[in-house]
């Protein structure tokens, strides 16, 4: 059955911070951690989850998003460190074995979270992200060099006020992937936190520092490889096949994956696509659903 509308509110402590995440579902149904993508929050799944059947999802607001807590001190933040909140989660919610539904970055850290545990993941449903983009070795010391000052910069900076709701709503209409009303508005209410004179994005800008340490392709094909979990992987035409000219050659390399090309952008699943979405994805999680 179809979930309500209206999801649950969660708030739990693992790794010695607060987390926040909404849920929908009975716990007796097949479990399944949805995680966001990059600068969004667990409202990314509020079109999609009410449409998804016989499924219990906990849909997370990462480390340093949404309603969660930032990472403490100077700490970068990093894809390992989300596996391991990950982990925590499941652990917390008594899931031995669950499967992983990912959006963008949350995508790509599930792929991560499976290809090293792949005895905790049921299944892989992938929504535009699947492995970040290569580095080559050599290019190692100035990427964390880059990183390192990026970290320092976002630090001191001062965050940006909006006068009200609607102006923070329109900014986030035309972000870097541009997004309708319902999407925005939707993301914007739980991202954002009141300030004296208007509202100010939640996320923390160490979020906007580049990566530490990127991963070569061999050590990418390497975690896919030892991914156990079946995987569905659902891209947009105009998302990032689009945006990267070798993304469907790369996806072509790993036969085990069962992916489909939709019409719409990088967050179909918000938007007017998200029936077809939802389509695909119970037709793959209902193998799953005993």
């Amino acid at each position: 059955m179809t979930q309500s509308s209206s999801p649950r509110e969660l708030r739990f402590t693992v790794n010695g911070m607060q987390f926040a995440a909404q849920e929908w579902g009975d716990s007796s149904e097949l479990p399944v951690l949805a995680l966001h993508g990059w600068l969004d929050n667990s409202a990314s799944f509020f079109a999609l989850a009410p449409r998804l059947n016989n499924v219990h999802i906990v849909a997370l607001d990462m480390a340093g998003h949404g309603q969660s807590e930032h990472r403490p001190g100077q700490m970068a933040y990093t894809p390992w460190d989300d596996i391991n909140d990950v982990l925590a989660v499941a652990d917390y919610l008594g899931w031995d074995r669950f499967v992983l539904l990912g959006h963008s970055r949350g995508a790509i850290i599930g792929t991560l979270a499976a290809g090293t545990f792949s005895e905790r993941f049921i299944a892989l449903g992938l929504v535009e992200g699947l492995l970040p983009e290569p580095a080559h070795p050599e290019d190692a010391p100035k990427q964390l060099a880059t990183a390192i000052q990026g970290l320092r910069v976002q630090q001191q900076k001062i965050p940006s006020v909006y006068p009200d709701m609607n102006v923070a709503i329109k900014a986030r209409e035309r972000g870097m992937f541009p997004l309708g009303s319902a999407a925005a508005t939707a993301l914007t209410e739980r991202g954002v936190v009141a300030r004296q004179n208007g509202f100010s994005w939640s996320t923390d800008p160490r979020l906007l520092a580049p990566s530490m340490i990127k991963l070569s392709r061999e050590h990418l094909h390497a975690f896919i490889n030892n991914v156990q979990a079946p995987i569905k992987l659902l891209l947009a035409e105009d998302g990032l096949p689009k945006l990267y000219a070798n993304y469907m050659h790369e996806v072509a390399q790993f036969p085990s994956i069962n992916y489909d090309l939709l019409p719409g952008g990088h967050h179909l699943h918000m938007e007017q696509e998200v029936d077809l979405v939802a389509d695909k994805l119970n037709e793959f999680f209902a193998q799953f659903i005993v």
